[in-house]
């Protein structure tokens, strides 16, 4: 300390009394090394002194890092190294962090929570992430059609859609997808593996997401919410496709009749009217039907009793939804619903040319043809067309002389 006092009391400094003499070794260092630093304000001092800090460089990327450590965690990346091995499942990870993170899967904790929703997490790293949902930011833009992303995998994941680069190839059928989890989960389908088991019933599933949707069968849960008319959903897909009941969107189209939908789902299973496949035939009356649901509906009417207050059992019809309000009894809880909003006076389906709103969608899309003029159901005899399917039935038994 004696020969950096001297130093200093031989610098042209008026007022050398004022100098501390606790400095610190780093501070000593940049002193014998710069003896005009006090003649640097404040702000360049700070620039200076990170200058001088020690970079270690990555040797075959180039990115630099401030500690030796964090280069060496770096490096893994570029060998594949994975030196923290998972004690119960053999899964290797590249740093003890992810190891620890990992082990929170096994023991089911997840200490992490959201103070905005109160969902936990595994890790804080997927806390981070999950906060941004609660932002509403969606910083990465696709230049082709516009869409949005919240995190840039998920950007370059949609990059693919448009570049129809789908380079994960399955060994068995030779289909070919843009990422290998989605291959994982399709070879799935080959080798027969469910590894998600539901802890309610007997059920597995070959997807995570799949098991979740399931067991909120059990639960009774509801997350997703829709903002426009209150109407809960299991799941985050069937929500997606209710909003666009309210929005009017169908980006789904028939390329023979033209006829659009909201999911490609929808437009799978209308595809089917223009094959004229009818598999599931009723072995009591030769009725056949186009879906597997329509069948079991009809097979109610055959094989169960409608025992329901208020009812005479005829038709031997279950109806097995009864209305709490009136009695009435329906044999699907979709019908069931329809006719409380009778005693609730709900009307979710509102029309987007007038005020008028309606109990159900059918009537609704019958309504909004009104001001549209659309024609949809037209005589294959004459030519004719018209709003309602009613009115071409009508138009057709008496008319033409078809019978419908």
């Amino acid at each position: 300390m004696e020969f950096i006092k001297e130093e200093i009391e031989d610098m042209s400094d008026p007022e050398p009394s004022r100098i501390k003499h606790e400095e610190t070794e780093e501070q000593i260092d940049w002193m014998e090394m710069k003896p005009q630093k006090h003649e640097l304000n404040e702000a360049e001092e700070e620039q200076q002194s990170i200058k001088t800090k020690k970079l270690y460089f990555c040797p075959q990327c180039g990115k630099s890092f401030r500690q030796k450590g964090h280069l060496k965690a770096h490096i893994r990346i570029h060998t594949g190294e994975k030196p923290y091995p998972c004690p119960l499942c053999g899964k290797s990870f590249s740093q003890s962090s992810g190891l620890r993170n990992h082990l929170h899967v096994h023991s089911g904790e997840k200490p992490f929570n959201c103070d905005q929703c109160g969902k936990d997490f595994h890790s804080s790293s997927n806390l981070k992430n999950h906060l941004k949902v609660h932002s509403g930011e969606r910083p990465y833009v696709c230049s082709l059609c516009g869409k949005t992303f919240l995190w840039l995998r998920h950007f370059k994941l949609h990059q693919k859609t448009h570049n129809e680069v789908r380079d994960h190839v399955c060994c068995d059928c030779g289909k070919s997808f843009t990422t290998t989890a989605h291959l994982k989960n399709h070879q799935r389908i080959h080798t027969g593996e469910k590894p998600y088991k539901c802890s309610y019933c007997d059920k597995s599933f070959c997807r995570s997401e799949n098991l979740k949707s399931h067991e909120r069968v059990h639960t009774g849960e509801k997350p997703y919410h829709c903002t426009q008319c209150g109407e809960s959903f299991k799941c985050k897909t069937d929500l997606k496709y209710h909003l666009r009941v309210h929005t009017g969107e169908k980006p789904f189209n028939c390329d023979q009749c033209g006829k659009k939908f909201i999911s490609s789902s929808h437009l799978k299973q209308h595809l089917k009217v223009h094959s004229d496949e009818k598999p599931y035939v009723c072995s009591l009356c030769g009725k056949s039907f186009l879906w597997l649901k329509s069948y079991k509906q009809h097979q109610k009417i055959h094989n169960e009793v409608r025992d329901h207050v208020g009812f005479q059992k005829t038709h031997n019809e279950v109806r097995d939804h009864l209305c709490c309000d009136c009695g009435k009894s329906f044999t699907r809880a979709a019908n069931l619903k329809q006719h409380q909003r009778i005693h609730t006076g709900e009307r979710p389906y509102k029309c987007s040319y007038c005020d008028k709103s309606f109990t159900q969608s059918p009537h609704l899309k019958s309504h909004e043809r009104l001001h549209t003029g659309e024609k949809p159901y037209y005589c294959t005899q004459c030519g004719s067309d018209f709003k309602h399917l009613s009115s071409l039935s009508t138009h057709m038994k008496k008319c033409c002389n078809v019978s419908v």
